[in-house]
């Protein structure tokens, strides 16, 4: 057996030199060299060769699938580089190990967890939709609507002031969706929609950036807490029967993460580095009840339209353990300042850390590149401990098979 990857797709059926019949489908795929014994198997030989250059275009057409992202500063790729915001991630050292080594707007060190995941499917990264680049052929691989800042509620990240809030993202993905029909037609359009990948990640800033943002803040004081959950929960309900009303029908949907161990909170709620209790807690309350919603509308649906992404449970392994996963810390921030550099924002005066490979967050509240490719992992290959019902491996799969 002969595994390769070419840049192409063919299929080729000849003798080997010692007149055994073999076939060679190219792809881009890993594929299969395949030897028949004897020259009375040539028919075999050619069927099985239809079959994998059959299967190989399904899977090539699957990899093809534009992808969108919806969410906030975990999945920005550059948004709020063009609006007038605080929420930005456009000076140095943001971007310090990004191929360009400069900043682009994602608040990473490198890449963040959409990139990986185009990677995953073989796609280049989505650009902003704020981006002037974004246009003609660049549109057909997807979008990225995220908005640092942003939160299930409108009135989260209100000090940002200019961010662009989920019912804003969802009425640019309306009209993307005109500017590709302009293009290729409203029936391709339709299709291009129906079988694009989704990634919305919401949740963590109606915690950080709402509830939690003052002492006695207004949703803390018209809410406790299991009732704002059951609220949040609710409204997020909303947004993706919207989303799943304009067509999309492969959505990601992450879990917050776990709030209380990020070094800001450390820096500010613990006194002896251990993980802020009432963060943690809303982070517990939270997941559980989104994967339940989750479950409640794919019933409703019949289809598993959505996949929960339990990052909160990926975060926990690589903080409680962080040498496990190569890292020397999983509490103090590569860049930062203050204890456990969670204080204030990253910029070029702030303490930086010389290798962020072995710093499980890259900032006050964000993963360095090395935990979002930890995971991403976990989306694609994880069992149902991170994923439900299904990783995306799993589900590129069954997408690629239903198109055989």
């Amino acid at each position: 057996m002969h595994i390769y990857r070419p840049h192409s797709p063919s299929l080729f059926f000849r003798k080997h030199p010692k007149n055994t019949p073999f076939c060679v489908c190219f792809s881009t795929l890993p594929v299969i060299v395949i030897y028949i014994m004897g020259s009375s198997k040539s028919s075999l030989a050619i069927l099985l060769c239809l079959i994998l250059a059959v299967f190989s275009n399904v899977v090539l057409e699957a990899e093809a699938r534009a992808f969108f992202v919806f969410g906030d500063s975990l999945v920005d790729n550059g948004n709020n580089n063009y609006l007038a915001t605080s929420a930005r991630a456009d000076q140095p050292p943001y971007g310090i190990d990004y191929p360009t080594h400069r900043p682009t707007g994602r608040f990473s060190n490198g890449f963040n967890i959409p990139d990986l995941i185009s990677q995953a499917i073989g796609e280049e990264s989505t650009l902003p939709y704020l981006s002037p680049y974004l246009t003609g052929e660049r549109l057909l691989v997807g979008a990225n609507f995220a908005s640092a800042g942003v939160g299930i509620l409108n009135d989260t990240g209100v000090q940002f002031v200019n961010i662009i809030r989920i019912a804003l993202q969802m009425q640019y993905f309306e009209q993307y969706q005109q500017r590709v029909s302009d293009i290729i037609g409203p029936e391709e359009t339709e299709r291009l929609v129906n079988s694009a990948l989704t990634l919305i990640t919401l949740g963590g800033n109606d915690f950080v950036n709402n509830y939690y943002l003052v002492p006695f803040s207004a949703r803390s004081r018209q809410f406790s807490l299991p009732d704002y959950v059951v609220y949040l929960i609710s409204e997020y309900r909303k947004v993706l029967t919207r989303l799943y009303e304009l067509g999309l029908r492969r959505i990601l949907v992450t879990g917050t993460g776990p709030l209380g161990c990020v070094p800001a909170e450390l820096a500010q709620r613990s006194a002896n580095g251990n993980c802020a209790p009432d963060l943690q807690r809303a982070a517990s309350l939270f997941n559980p009840q989104l994967q339940n919603m989750l479950d409640s509308l794919n019933s409703e649906i019949g289809s598993n339209v959505f996949i929960g992404a339990n990052i909160r449970q990926t975060n926990i392994d690589f903080i409680s353990d962080p040498g496990r996963y190569g890292f020397v810390t999983s509490k103090v921030a590569c860049c930062g300042q203050g204890p456990y550099n969670g204080l204030g924002l990253c910029t070029q005066l702030s303490n930086l850390c010389p290798n962020r490979d072995i710093y499980a967050f890259w900032d006050a509240f964000h993963p360095s590149e090395r935990a979002n490719r930890l995971i991403v992992r976990q989306i694609l290959t994880g069992s149902t401990d991170y994923m439900s019902p299904m990783n995306l491996s799993t589900i590129m799969a069954l997408d690629a098979a239903s198109n055989v």
